[in-house]
């Protein structure tokens, strides 16, 4: 009977423990992406620029195009 206690706390503390690892790793993540956002258009846009490029349009969507291609991998 002790057997069967033990390993009903087990079970219930995995999945207390998962449960609460997943909403710290939430928390963390939306943490980490408001600190640093991806990349955006206009972030690009002022890179190119501050790298003495004239940036078009065309261009840009071009490389907007090839990260995005790029991060799906």
């Amino acid at each position: 009977m002790a057997t069967g206690w033990v390993i009903l706390i087990a079970v219930i503390a995995l999945l207390a423990g998962a449960a609460l690892g997943f909403f710290i790793a939430r928390k963390y993540m939306m943490s980490y992406l408001e600190k640093n956002p991806p990349i955006n258009e206009q972030m690009l846009r002022t890179l190119m620029m501050q790298m003495g490029q004239k940036p078009s349009q065309k261009k840009i969507n071009q490389m907007m195009r090839a990260m995005n291609a790029h991060t799906k991998k």
